[in-house]
């Protein structure tokens, strides 16, 4: 009994130690993953977050290719498919679906969580406001939205625009399996501000390149100043709605109904297919532009900081024979833009060892492309 009391006793201290060291989200953490049988986040943990909703209004269907569904995948991209754990591929050729094929129990209708592709969502949404003049200028200063970064060694020189093509100088390790790291505390934790906020910056603003997911919290923290109102309405009432959108998608927030905008939105394959398409169309849906089209051209090209490898929100491969441009999630989540070819490609699933040995990029888009299109010029 004394060795229970023992056990229960220990058991409180740590916990309040985890909760006065400023790592109690880890218990959330666990509940989410390990206690579900989970070794981290996941695709289909969108029910265990509180979200904000992306409604759509007049859904338009997909108009189907003629060859719709006609060809089958060869053997080996099949295979490739199915050992990265896909959950749904969709391919639109010259505006029209051509090709869906769905594994492990999803389909049409499935809501997946988009991971990091949302980091070019919320670039949409700053373009947007930059349109309509809500804010005034992509080099506007963070410190313009939230005074307490003027206080911040370097901070107060940091604009929206070194945030978008994540030039900051933030101090954030952008590592995934570490618990104790601020990504975690991030997706995890009941405040964003206490995730993000309490980051230092390392270096001048726009020296860098560096990816982190910390970037887009903050940059998503000014749109949202700017603004006013929730990103997700926002999002469903410059683009779901515009674009017709099949099914209304949510966006996980933190306690406080801010969202998380360097991931989760949660959506089907066939709607992310429509935002590659807005791109892919510069901007337009049939004849209304939705999105300027200078601004879509400056998220899609490659910075010199980055190495040409990213733009605002976007991953660009130009190195490749067939060139092609792309939203990325984690555990390969893509939309993958690709110009010669009028064709837009989708991807989603649960590829965990996603390697990355394309200077930087996945292994598995250039792969996807080269295959695709080949198989259906």
């Amino acid at each position: 009994m004394r060795i229970v009391k023992y056990m229960i006793g220990g058991a409180v201290v740590g916990a309040a130690a985890a909760y006065f060291l400023g790592y109690d989200y880890l218990f959330s953490g666990i509940s989410k993953t390990y206690l579900k049988g989970k070794s981290s986040a996941y695709i289909d943990d969108g029910e265990l977050f509180p979200s904000n909703p992306i409604a759509t209004e007049e859904p338009k269907l997909w108009e189907e290719d003629s060859e719709y569904n006609k060809k089958e995948l060869p053997k080996h991209l099949v295979d490739d498919l199915t050992y990265s754990r896909t959950a749904a591929l969709v391919v639109v050729r010259n505006g029209k679906i051509l090709h869906e094929q769905y594994w492990n129990g999803y389909n049409q209708l499935s809501q997946t969580n988009s991971f990091s592709m949302a980091k070019a969502v919320t670039v949409m949404l700053l373009g947007k406001a930059l349109e309509e003049g809500i804010i005034s200028s992509i080099d506007d200063k963070l410190s313009d939205f939230y005074a307490e970064f003027k206080e911040k060694p370097f901070g107060a020189h940091v604009t929206l625009k070194n945030l978008a093509q994540m030039e900051s100088g933030l101090d954030w390790d952008e590592n995934y399996n570490n618990p104790f790291l601020p990504n975690a505390k991030a997706y995890y934790g009941k405040s964003l501000v206490k995730a993000v906020f309490s980051r230092k910056f390392k270096e001048q603003p726009g020296t860098r390149f560096e990816y982190q997911s910390g970037s887009t919290q903050l940059l998503g923290f000014g749109i949202r100043k700017a603004l006013n109102q929730p990103l997700a309405s926002y999002l469903s009432e410059k683009f779901w709605v515009p674009l017709g959108m099949e099914q209304n998608a949510k966006w996980s927030t933190d306690d406080h109904g801010m969202e998380k905008t360097y991931c989760c939105i949660h959506s089907n394959a066939r709607d992310f297919a429509k935002l590659g398409q807005l791109f892919l169309n510069d901007g337009k849906a049939g004849d209304q532009q939705i999105l300027n089209s200078d601004f879509i051209e400056l998220m899609r090209t490659p910075t010199e900081k980055s190495d040409n490898i990213y733009g605002m929100g976007l991953w660009i491969n130009h190195d490749n024979p067939v060139k092609h441009y792309y939203f990325l999630g984690l555990q390969g989540q893509y939309i993958i833009m690709v110009p010669e070819y009028d064709m837009v490609i989708v991807k989603t699933g649960s590829y965990s060892n996603n390697p990355k040995n394309d200077r930087g990029r996945p292994d598995q888009v250039k792969f996807l492309v080269n295959e695709i299109t080949q198989l259906f010029q």
